[in-house]
Order: C-alpha cells, then sequence, then structure tokens
C-alpha cells in the first residue's frame, strides 16, 4: 500500500524580533540587504550610509558625503561597491573598503527615490521624483548619464534590474507620505509590504490571502529588506532597524 507523501512544510515567516539596531543617523529611510545577506546597508536623514552586520548589531563603517538625506542604496555584486541618491539629487558610487566617494553623478532635477546596479555593476540606475530614471556609466569620466528613460508620467519610487530589461514602479497616491517598500519573500512565496499603520504584512503569492501582520511598533514602517535565502526580515522605523528571525531561530550564544 502506498502511502501518500508528506505535505511540504510551508515556509516559515519572520515574526520573533531578534535584534534591534539603534542607528544613529536620524531617521532611517531605506535599509537594504547586500548580495550575500551578511551584511545591510541603512540609509539616514542625517546624510549618511552606514554598512552593519545586522545579526550582531555590529557597525562596520559609516559613508559621508551627501548633501541632504540618503533615500536608497545598493550594493554591487562583488560587495566591492556600493551606490547610493537622496535628497540632494546625486547618485553616489562608493569603494566599500575605504569608504570614499569614487564618482558623483548629477543631472536629475529633483530627489533620488531609488538606486540599483546592473550585473556586473558597470552601470548604475537611478530612478527620481523628476519622473525620469538616469543611467551611468560607471567606469566612464562623463558627467551626463549615458541614457535617460523619461516616458513616466509620475515620479519614480522604485527600480528593478532584470538581464535586459527596467522596470520602474510610479507613485499613484497623492497624499501618501511617505514612500513605502515591498518585496519577495526569500522562497517567492509572499509579497511582504510596508505600511504606516506600524505593521508589516505577508500577503499569500498564491492564496492571495493576508499571511501575516507582523507588528513592528508606534509608528511608519519606512523601510523593509528580505534576506536572499533565509527566512529574515529588516524593518525600518524611526531611527532604528529591527531584525526578524523565524520561531525557531535561536542566535548564536543564545538569544538576544
Amino acid at each position: 500500500m502506498a502511502f501518500p507523501e508528506p505535505k511540504p512544510r510551508g515556509p516559515e515567516l519572520p515574526q520573533k524580533r531578534v535584534k534591534t539596531l539603534d542607528c544613529g543617523q536620524g531617521a532611517v529611510r531605506a535599509v537594504r540587504f547586500n548580495v550575500d545577506g551578511n551584511y545591510c546597508l541603512t540609509c539616514g536623514s542625517d546624510k549618511t550610509l552606514k554598512l552593519w552586520n545586522p545579526l550582531r548589531g555590529t557597525l562596520l563603517r559609516t559613508y559621508s558625503g551627501h548633501g541632504y538625506e540618503v533615500l536608497d542604496a545598493a550594493g554591487s555584486f562583488d560587495n566591492s561597491s556600493l551606490c547610493s541618491g537622496g535628497g540632494d539629487k546625486a547618485v553616489v558610487l562608493w569603494d566599500v573598503a575605504s569608504g570614499q566617494v569614487v564618482r558623483k553623478f548629477r543631472g536629475h532635477a529633483g530627489k533620488v527615490n531609488t538606486v540599483q546596479f546592473n550585473e556586473e555593476a558597470t552601470v548604475i540606475l537611478s530612478g527620481s521624483i523628476d519622473s525620469s530614471i538616469r543611467c551611468w556609466d560607471c567606469r566612464s569620466r562623463r558627467p551626463e548619464p549615458v541614457q535617460t528613460l523619461d516616458e513616466a508620467r509620475d515620479g519614480i519610487s522604485s527600480v528593478k534590474v532584470s538581464d535586459h530589461e527596467v522596470l520602474a514602479g510610479y507613485t499613484g497616491h497623492k497624499n501618501q507620505e511617505y514612500k513605502l517598500d515591498c518585496c519577495l519573500s526569500e522562497r517567492d512565496t509572499h509579497v511582504v509590504s510596508c505600511s504606516e499603520d506600524g505593521k508589516v504584512y505577508f500577503w499569500d503569492l498564491v492564496e492571495g490571502a493576508l499571511a501575516l501582520a507582523l507588528p513592528v511598533g508606534p509608528g511608519v514602517v519606512q523601510s523593509l529588506a528580505y534576506h536572499p535565502t533565509e527566512p529574515c526580515l529588516l524593518t525600518a522605523m524611526g531611527g532604528g532597524v529591527q531584525c526578524w528571525r523565524e520561531e525557531a531561530y535561536e542566535a548564536e550564544g543564545g538569544s538576544s
């Protein structure tokens, strides 16, 4: 007699807070994992970028060079470079190890909401409230972008890059105070979204139903980042970042 196959276990959702980083850089406007999920970047209203080990809660480096608050950042595939954009309308390329500014690209007419490297980290794509996406060549000394995409009718709030296409998200809300992130979980089973009511919402992609409303705190969840391979979520609220893991997770050396 054949026994039925055991039902595969559903994905574990991160709902246990294991660490809180007090970032010390004003309000945290964005939090982003690096490519392998070992480190994260925080973008501050105090014009700084910070690099952390989020599970240990250790600050590794501070990057200063923007003239106004930093709104987004991304790491390159080999962890050697960072790019960032901010309220000063500038796009900045950084050397991770030295903390130095390599290039500063200017050309946007409004604040830069979103930045992304292409796969080889030879081009930075930046999206702005000025409704354009600009492509900057990291290797060239040319001050102007190599390409400008200005078909959008509204401010660009997010940019995603794949092998051969660029996807842009347009802000369609008239009264929205904040640019709120959403992303996919590490197994692409859930859409995870920020909200202004202090919660993070997990939506089941197959059933289209709300799977979890995770209470973060008494404020706006401004940004979030999902680990590329593990059930680990970072949320940004106020001046801090909260690190969440699955219920069964035990931190090294006991829970913190």
